[in-house]
């Protein structure tokens, strides 16, 4: 067993590895034993301290430098970070400012919520208006330039129709025209917009005379007013890149609409025009606007028509509007109503007609399905003539068994002269077995101070048996609510084919004249109507003495053109 002192040390074995001073004596620890090279003793020189001086500072220069990579790393993912915000707050402002938005884009809640704190807290402090969900905020953000919102009374349309024009309101190009039917309705607007313009863009102005808004990019909204069709001749000339009208039905006819469409234009690529309305069920022009906006397509769904624009109905509710239907009221206002404006005003409904003429008339009773004339049945038509309005013409055969009128073939088409008139008369009489001789509006034998022809010798010389009709509107009007009355047969006196849709139209929806309830109201489309009332006036003849003669010109292939064929 050997002894302690036999025993070597490592510092005896590697004596390489331990520091040394001057002397090449062993640098001592407190504990007496040599200190390896890897620390040194304070105060001491030599190789082991020029190593760990080098060594030091290196590692101290590459923690330096890993130090300041950090804190740049860091600074660039905060700097990244407030790079994305700020990108997404100046987003946010574009879209509350509407100049970089795509198909109509506005700010919803979602958004909101991702912007910053402080932005949100800026804008909330300062927010003007704030769309309801569902309808409204639909139709501020529809794509289509031509919009319908209406339906239910209470929807929020008309705080609608004063905030979208303001979508373009921070371009200069942008010119704006909001309408209603007459000016005190008109006022109601233009003091709504007096609480909320000059807040959401202040410095703007209203010039009381004009009644016309400056805002401060140079933008305008001008407010307008529509009685008559020949209103919109005040407009010529003018180009509009927004045009609105709340309550569009309370215009009898689309002429108006359709003059003002032609007025959407603007010079800066940046606007998209646009047309919008509201309005509930119901008013003089119902018919036509539910025909070009809620029957093409169901609701919320786009369509183009046929002027090649892109169009949609967006439907109101009552519902949707926190601000009347939380506390009740409204609501009862409206279930106290008589039942069709209860059900047009509080279920929105479009399939009933107010203040109707003809309220016995059935489409389950007085529309039938086509089926083949007999060739011994007595056949009639009716002109109503127009050129800028439309000209109609509606075909009658009576049923010898009951004396029921059917109506069985219609015209009615716009702008024909009197030659146009007798040509689409000849070609659709082409089936006919016989001239089918008719009654023609008088004021198509008038004179308007020319030489030529009137429309009715026109017709007539181009072998078209016409006499003048009886205008008597009252007795007329009479005549068509007797033939309207159901039989004891159980079947109306008047039966029209389903495929005659604009007198079904009118005859459903046509309104009574307010200050004369004998007639019909004269601003609402009634060119087929009239001429089913010079038809009937016409007291249209059950038995048919020559039969025998019109079937012997069936068999000579006769043509309405026939000269020799009197009556």
């Amino acid at each position: 067993m050997s002894s302690e002192s036999d025993t070597q040390h490592d510092w005896e074995i590697n004596p390489d590895k331990y520091l040394t001073d001057e002397s090449g004596n062993f640098v001592l620890k407190k504990d007496g034993t040599p200190r390896k090279k890897a620390g040194r003793a304070k105060g001491s020189k030599g190789r082991g301290y020029t190593y760990s001086i080098q060594t030091k500072k290196r590692m101290q220069a590459e923690r330096s430098v890993r130090d300041k990579q950090r804190r740049v790393a860091s600074v660039e993912a905060k700097l990244k970070g407030q790079r994305k915000a700020l990108n997404n707050s100046k987003e946010l402002l574009d879209k509350l400012d509407n100049k970089k938005t795509k198909n109509g884009q506005i700010v919803t809640e979602d958004t909101l919520e991702k912007a910053p704190v402080a932005l949100q807290r800026e804008i909330a402090e300062n927010v003007v208006f704030h769309p309801n969900d569902g309808p409204q905020t639909d139709f501020l953000a529809a794509p289509e330039i031509d919009v319908l919102y209406g339906g239910a009374a209470g929807g929020g349309k008309s705080y609608a129709m004063l905030v979208d024009p303001l979508r373009y309101a921070h371009r200069a190009a942008h010119r704006a025209l909001i309408l209603r039917r007459s000016m005190p309705e008109l006022r109601e607007l233009i003091d709504k917009s007096r609480e909320l313009y000059p807040q959401a863009f202040p410095g703007c102005k209203f010039r009381e005379v004009e009644k016309l808004w400056n805002f401060p990019s140079g933008a305008k909204v001008e407010f307008g007013f529509l009685e008559r069709d020949a209103d919109v001749y005040r407009y010529q000339g003018q180009a509009y890149s927004w045009i609105g009208f709340d309550e569009i039905t309370h215009l009898p006819t689309e002429f108006a609409w359709n003059y003002l469409a032609s007025r959407l234009r603007t010079t800066d690529s940046e606007i998209t025009p646009y047309l919008r309305c509201t309005a509930n069920p119901g008013g003089v022009g119902a018919h036509w606007v539910k025909k070009r906006y809620v029957s093409p397509m169901p609701p919320n769904e786009s369509f183009e028509g046929d002027d090649g624009l892109t169009r949609k109905f967006i439907p109101a509710r009552l519902e949707d509007n926190p601000y009347l239907s939380q506390d009740g009221r409204y609501e009862q206002m409206l279930q106290a109503l008589p039942d069709v404006q209860r059900r047009q005003l509080l279920e929105g409904n479009w399939d009933i007609t107010e203040g109707a003429a003809f309220t016995e008339f059935d489409i389950a009773a007085h529309v039938v399905i086509p089926f083949d004339i007999p060739l011994g049945w007595e056949r009639i038509k009716g002109i109503d003539y127009g050129y800028a309005s439309e000209s109609a013409c509606v075909w009658g055969s009576v049923d010898p068994t009951d004396g029921t009128l059917i109506i069985y073939r219609e015209l009615y088409q716009k702008n024909l002269t009197g030659e146009d008139l007798a040509s689409v008369i000849t070609r659709m009489e082409v089936q006919d077995p016989y001239s089918v001789q008719g009654v023609l509006d008088t004021s198509a034998w008038a004179r308007t101070g020319t030489t030529g022809p009137t429309v009715g010798e026109t017709l007539q010389r181009a072998g078209h048996k016409l006499r003048r009709a009886d205008k008597n509107r009252i007795q007329g009007k009479i005549q068509i609510h007797e033939y309207l009355r159901v039989q004891q047969s159980g079947r109306p006196r008047l039966q029209i084919f389903n495929t005659c849709p604009n007198l079904i139209r009118e005859l459903q929806g046509i309104p009574l004249d307010k200050n004369n309830p004998e007639d019909v109201d004269t601003h609402a489309p009634d060119h087929a109507y009239d001429a089913l009332r010079y038809l009937i006036m016409s007291r249209p003849r059950v038995n048919d003495p020559y039969s025998q003669i019109r079937h012997l010109h069936l068999q000579q292939a006769y043509t309405p053109s026939d000269t020799t064929f009197g009556y």
